[in-house]
């Protein structure tokens, strides 16, 4: 049986335009991507791929140049009312928690700020204990009147992990949640995450340029290279089976990794100058290391666009020529 998507992007196109004449940059250039009720989807990819500019669209925070955003079966309008309706529904937990939070409000003052922005009804006091409690902040009531500069960095993180949580949404946005944590601290941050969505129901997309959180976190993984998304599927399919040269790459280099990492050659993505062909064809070790020409596929891997994945397929998805000649022969 098929589950409705929860949030999915169609088509989605975010392009910038360039300053003083310089070309526009398509930041996100044709995004299918779905994420399932109470479903945990990584996005992973280098600095520059528009991982991020695809996160702020889904957030409202960027209105599409072309594509559309759905949420719980209904479009995305950019309308003041509908997106303050929509950012109560679907909250963001940034990367640095000293830069989302005002060092001059206390814990209890952070995380009230959203429910006082959206009119909270309800027992003030009642709703920012839970999320304080819910985001393992116990006894809430012992840091209500702390500081930002008083708590640890990894209780930073879940403060701001409670000032989303105080307004019950449905998903959360997570842009690199731990890379600020030191490693003793990100275990229990992905394990908090974990615990919320089985013991809420709470979908996310998790943003993120390390693979190995994937692997600890995601049920599916999407990764993503100059603007379009170029291998997506189960986490375990695709970080134990990569088909992409890219994925491989990014893979490569974690320490729990087999053999040499790939060094990737050429310059790192520039979403001005996106190259005809495989948007990935001037770095790739496949194609650079004879494998593609043995495959028959390098001229096409220069010249022939590969087309958008499907964001609701429930298996691997790859766009590669090479990949493509591979499956399409007996492999060893």
């Amino acid at each position: 049986m098929t589950t409705t998507p929860l949030l999915s992007a169609d088509a989605l196109r975010v392009t910038f335009p360039g300053r003083r004449g310089a070309p526009s940059a398509r930041a996100v250039d044709g995004v299918d991507l779905d994420i399932a009720p109470g479903e945990i989807v990584a996005l992973v990819g280098e600095s520059g791929c528009g991982k991020t500019s695809l996160a702020r669209a889904l957030l409202g925070l960027v209105e599409p140049t072309a594509g559309k955003v759905t949420f719980a079966g209904e479009p995305l309008t950019h309308t003041s009312r509908a997106l303050k309706a929509y950012r109560k529904r679907v909250q963001l937990v940034l990367q640095d928690p000293s830069g989302s939070l005002n060092p001059r409000h206390t814990v209890y003052e952070a995380v009230a700020e959203g429910l006082r922005i959206h009119g909270h009804e309800g027992d003030e006091r009642e709703a920012v204990s839970q999320a304080l409690s819910r985001a393992g902040l116990r006894p809430p009531e012992r840091f209500f009147l702390r500081y930002p500069h008083e708590l640890s960095g990894g209780q930073r993180q879940r403060v701001v992990i409670a000032g989303a949580l105080v307004l019950d949404p449905e998903l959360i946005v997570a842009d690199e949640p731990v890379a600020s944590l030191d490693a003793s601290v990100r275990g229990e941050i992905l394990a908090l995450l974990l615990t919320l969505r089985d013991e809420l129901g709470l979908s996310a997309l998790v943003v993120t340029h390390d693979l190995g959180l994937a692997w600890n976190i995601a049920d599916r993984v999407a990764v993503m290279y100059l603007g379009r998304i170029v291998e997506s599927g189960p986490v375990e399919e695709v970080l134990t089976h990569p088909q992409h040269p890219y994925t491989q790459a990014l893979l490569s280099v974690l320490p729990e990794a087999d053999g040499e990492p790939v060094v990737l050659s050429g310059e790192p993505p520039d979403p001005t100058r996106i190259p005809g062909g495989c948007r990935f064809h001037a770095r790739c070790q496949i194609l650079a290391s004879g494998e593609a020409q043995a495959a028959g596929v390098a001229d096409r891997c220069r010249t022939e666009d590969l087309p958008v994945l499907s964001g609701g397929a429930p298996d691997q998805q790859v766009t590669c020529h090479w990949a493509a000649a591979r499956r399409s022969v007996p492999q060893d």
